[in-house]
């Protein structure tokens, strides 16, 4: 396992993060439409990463970037608001356990759009990882 850019360490805590997102989530959307919770949780993030980047010295002007950054990162934020508007309903509906591991179905979909537009090429043992990570949501998606 390669780690010497100390990539797998924050891929491990986003991991986590995401777990107790999960489960904060569901417990916070109990008496909350799944909309205005999704609102409230992306101002909050507003309001915690601003003054860590300001403070940290890293904000710069947004109109500086390339166009090109400007523009995927825009669509990339324009996906991040459907993704948590779908999960947050996804929670309020089913169980954190089951909505979950269905939400990281993105894994699988990563690693084949990485393949058609980024031109990534995961190893045999990488396809096979990905596939058992469908398995599992198919698993844990469908009941008898």
């Amino acid at each position: 396992m390669t780690t010497s850019t100390g990539w797998f360490y924050w891929a491990a805590l986003s991991a986590c993060f995401a777990a107790l997102t999960a489960i904060f989530a569901k417990i916070g959307i109990r008496d909350v439409d799944s909309d205005f919770a999704t609102l409230l949780r992306t101002v909050m993030i507003v309001f915690v990463l601003a003054p860590f980047v300001w403070f940290a010295g890293k904000w710069s002007n947004p109109f500086d970037l390339a166009p090109k950054s400007l523009l995927f990162l825009v669509l990339s934020a324009f996906a991040t608001g459907a993704s948590w508007v779908c999960y947050f309903r996804a929670l309020q509906m089913g169980d954190a356990a089951k909505v979950a591991p269905v939400d990281k179905f993105s894994l699988v979909l990563v690693a084949i759009f990485a393949y058609a537009f980024l031109g990534e090429r995961p190893s045999e043992r990488d396809w096979l990882g990905i596939a058992l990570v469908a398995l599992g949501v198919l698993v844990l998606a469908f009941k008898r």
